[in-house]
This record gives C-alpha cells, sequence and structure tokens, in this order.
C-alpha cells in the first residue's frame, strides 16, 4: 500500500484548535510588568498534567528534511506536552491526528513560523519533534508522574510530508 501524502498547512491557532494550542507573541500584550519594560502574554496554553505534576526538559533533536516520512505517531493519555523553541531550528513540523477507537486517524500537517510552539492536548497523536531548517533545541513542558503515560503507533501504510 502507498504512503499517504501530506502538504503541510501553516500553524495557525483556527487550525490547530482540534489538537491543542499555538503558543506565540501576537499583537498587545496582556499586561506590561517589571516597570514597564517588559509585556506579559499570559496563560497561552492550556497544560494539563491529570495527577502528576509539570516537568521542565530541554530536547536536542536533529534536522529533517521534506520529503519526510512519518511511520510513527504517538500520544500522552495523562497530559499535555508544550514545545518552545529555543535555539537552532527556527520551525518545526508538527504532524497531528484525531483517535478512531485506539487509531490515528485523519493525520494533518502543520509548520510552525518562528516564534510559535505548540501544546499538544491529552491524548493528541502527533509525530516526534521535527525540526526544519536545521538541528534545534526546545524546551518541553509536559507531566512528571507515575504511570504510563505514552503509546505509540505504527502507521502502516506510513504518511510522507512534502514541501508545500
Amino acid at each position: 500500500m502507498s504512503a499517504l501524502r501530506l502538504v503541510p498547512e501553516s500553524l495557525t491557532a483556527d487550525g490547530f484548535a482540534g489538537y491543542g494550542d499555538v503558543i506565540e507573541a501576537r499583537g498587545r500584550p496582556d499586561l506590561i510588568i517589571n516597570a514597564g519594560r517588559c509585556g506579559r502574554y499570559h496563560d497561552l496554553a492550556r497544560l494539563d498534567f491529570g495527577d502528576g505534576r509539570p516537568g521542565l526538559s530541554v530536547f536536542d533533536a536533529q534536522e529533517v528534511v521534506l520529503p519526510h516520512r512519518v511511520d510513527l505517531v504517538e500520544r500522552h493519555p495523562m497530559g499535555s506536552q508544550a514545545f518552545l523553541p529555543l535555539g537552532g531550528a527556527a520551525v518545526m513540523l508538527i504532524v497531528v491526528a484525531g483517535d478512531a477507537g485506539g487509531v490515528p486517524s485523519g493525520l494533518r500537517a502543520f509548520v510552525s513560523a518562528p516564534g510559535q510552539g505548540v501544546n499538544l492536548q491529552r491524548g493528541i497523536w502527533h509525530g516526534v519533534l521535527t525540526p526544519l531548517g536545521g538541528d534545534g533545541q526546545f524546551a518541553v513542558i509536559d507531566r512528571v508522574g507515575a504511570g504510563d503515560n505514552l503509546e505509540e503507533y505504527r502507521l502502516d501504510p506510513s504518511a510522507v510530508v512534502v514541501p508545500p
């Protein structure tokens, strides 16, 4: 069976709403703080850690180049997972899917813009961290606690994300 062909969309809050949050500083800040020298963009993601606690990690991820084959997706049933670029690659490929009885369904691909991160809601199928345009470091905020918070699914057929 041939691979599913995905053309990535630009990452927007509306387009990504069914999967999680786009994290970015746009427009006017919600608050001006620190003696007027800092704008605060407040509460940008619906973080959800269930019965765990928030953990902050740094991931070093290797660059991918389009076309890119996606044959594995994963989800975290016990908490959300946020990715914020720190250095290196300024953009990332985000592959997400709905769920049809425990099986990923309706794969979609998005490409972030510089300065955008994402927060994937609890239970959302997604591809692994995939920087474009160079290796990258990412701050990852996710659930730390007891229990198995990782499910993986091998796609057969796989999907191929092609350049837009």
